[in-house]
């Protein structure tokens, strides 16, 4: 009997013990940033919010750098359901069309401008668009106003940029924008920009400042050109099937927390702005600053292009465009 009673204490303890560590949600976090970028400083951000509100019983952990591969490495794994969450940015006009919207040029005014845009037209169109394509919007963070570097001059018009071969990410607007200025675009994955830009293979790139400043292009461009071209928004997704999964605790501290972080992410980048380019000229880069309205007027035609192209491209900019106050 004693035997009997200490077998059943044993079998108590071990469901205790699997009980108390299936308490414990792990989540896995993945961005292409490097650390201390503003995608890295947000993943932490948010990570330590949701352990708060969870009583550590949800931990999730960041894996910056392209650890778990490049954006489209980390799309297939969360679809897999082998990544939890990951962080795309200009990659989502490669998941649905309507995203390319954000890569028309100087379509975003201010900070101000994408949060009212976000909130009109994020429930509405955004979200059920990448959803429709496996993709679920958690929340609308930030990657930012993005600059052109180079090595071969400063780019104050659009001319300038002719024959420049530039890397930028996947998507096909921002490619055929750089084409119509006269530059060689190039998508490549973040991970390879610093070694194509030390070894020639590209000349410039554009990214935040942020992303100029925590990947160390100074140590390999000569000249800071401040277009401010696009702001892009940062996502931060999971597949619908990997949130389903999750109890509906888990999917209430997510969901709340991932909105929660929306202006902290805006907030960071701003700040990352205001801060970097001094250090960035510190650095020994030249920096200048680019003649915007000849942009402007250098892009009426991949506007048009953009409308004839995606269904309803028109009036996604014309509600865009309503917005900017």
């Amino acid at each position: 009997m004693r035997f009997t009673m200490l077998c059943a204490t044993a079998v108590a303890m071990t469901m205790s013990l699997a009980t108390a560590v299936s308490a414990q949600t792990v989540l896995r976090i993945g961005h292409v940033g490097e650390v201390g970028s503003h995608f890295d400083v947000a993943s932490h951000e948010f990570a330590k919010r949701v352990a708060e509100k969870s009583g550590g019983k949800i931990e999730v952990q960041v894996f910056p750098s392209s650890q778990l591969g490049n954006d489209k490495d980390m799309l297939q794994k969360m679809k897999l359901g082998q990544v939890d969450f990951f962080i795309p940015s200009s990659m989502m006009s490669s998941v649905t069309p309507e995203f390319g919207v954000f890569d028309m040029p100087y379509i975003i005014k201010d900070r101000d401008h994408i949060t009212r845009v976000m909130a009109k037209m994020g429930d509405s169109l955004f979200r059920p668009a990448a959803e429709a394509k496996g993709v679920k919007i958690l929340a609308f963070w930030e990657n930012g106003f993005r600059q052109v570097t180079n090595n071969v001059r400063p780019i104050v018009k659009p001319d300038d940029l002719k024959g420049v071969k530039l890397r930028t990410p996947r998507g096909e607007w921002r490619v055929k924008m750089f084409q119509s200025y006269g530059a060689n675009p190039s998508p490549m994955a973040f991970s390879e920009v610093f070694t194509a830009l030390k070894t020639g293979v590209m000349d410039g790139q554009e990214n935040p400042l942020i992303n100029v400043w925590s990947a160390k292009f100074y140590e390999v461009q000569k000249y800071l050109s401040m277009t401010g071209h696009v702001y892009i928004p940062a996502y931060l997704v999971t597949s619908p099937k990997t949130f389903a999964s999750w109890p509906a605790d888990v999917q209430k501290i997510v969901s709340e927390t991932a909105v929660e972080m929306e202006p902290f992410a805006r907030k960071v980048g701003e700040d990352f702005d205001n801060d970097l380019l001094s250090k960035l000229k510190e650095k020994g880069m030249a920096v200048n600053e680019a003649d915007k309205d000849a942009f402007v007027k250098a892009s009426t035609g991949i506007y048009e292009e953009f409308g004839k192209q995606v269904e309803g491209g028109t009036a996604i900019v014309d509600q865009i465009q309503a917005l900017r106050g």
